[in-house]
């Protein structure tokens, strides 16, 4: 994966992973099944890098796998040539949160705001506004309703160290999340709340939360009714 030149220093860093069926959001093929799972994951992602690409910051997308393995594989090759992508390194999660904000100031950014390709609603004011609430010494926290994050900026990587430490996709993730960077000594603003998909009963909440013409919400409209029931 070849990065581009940065010539910003603001950064909406989008942590993925690629959609291939069978390892992207396993958590939906009970429901789904593996290949409409990873359509979905690749829509939610398509979704997202679109969105970043029109804050007017530099996106870096870091991945894990190879998305020319997985679904919607040209789609995404397209937008993705428009980005920076960088691999993800670490042996845990956490590891890899805070590895991604280091080697994104390591490319020359200053202010980061990182999210997942969960949150496919998300709008270019919510990442604005993310950006525009990073100063020395803040942090920004989008949490989510499971009780985990969706947005995590940060100035200068500060505040990273904290994530290996954090027990990741829990309830009290984000809860977590904010006291060690109190701890930092950061001061963190909050972000507004959004729901992510990472259960069945997520997907078609979201998918009303997006604009109709959007890829998700798309590519829910064309599952089977069962796909999307309570």
């Amino acid at each position: 994966m070849r990065p581009s030149a940065i010539s910003n220093t603001d950064a909406v860093l989008i942590v993925a992973k690629a959609p291939i069926p069978g390892a992207a959001k396993t958590r939906l093929i009970p429901r789904f099944g593996p290949r409409a799972a990873a359509d979905l994951a690749a829509a939610a992602l398509v979704d997202t890098v679109r969105t970043a690409c029109t804050t007017g910051a530099e996106v870096i997308v870091a991945m894990v796998g190879e998305p020319a393995h997985g679904a919607r594989p040209a789609e995404l090759a397209d937008l993705l040539r428009h980005c920076t992508v960088i691999g993800q390194r670490g042996d845990t999660f956490g590891q890899r949160l805070r590895n991604t904000h280091v080697d994104a100031v390591a490319l020359g950014v200053d202010r980061v705001l990182q999210i997942g390709m969960d949150t496919p609603q998300v709008t270019a004011h919510d990442l604005r506004t993310g950006l525009g609430l990073l100063r020395s010494g803040t942090a920004v926290l989008g949490p989510a309703v499971d009780g985990g994050w969706w947005a995590l900026g940060l100035v200068g990587a500060r505040g990273a160290d904290v994530l290996p430490d954090v027990p990741m996709s829990t309830p009290d993730t984000c809860a977590g999340t904010e006291y060690g960077l109190r701890r930092d000594g950061l001061l963190v603003r909050p972000l507004r709340t959004l729901v992510d998909v990472d259960r069945p009963d997520d997907v078609a909440a979201v998918a009303g939360l997006c604009v109709p013409q959007s890829a998700f919400a798309i590519a829910v409209r064309t599952l089977h009714p069962f796909g999307v029931s309570a």
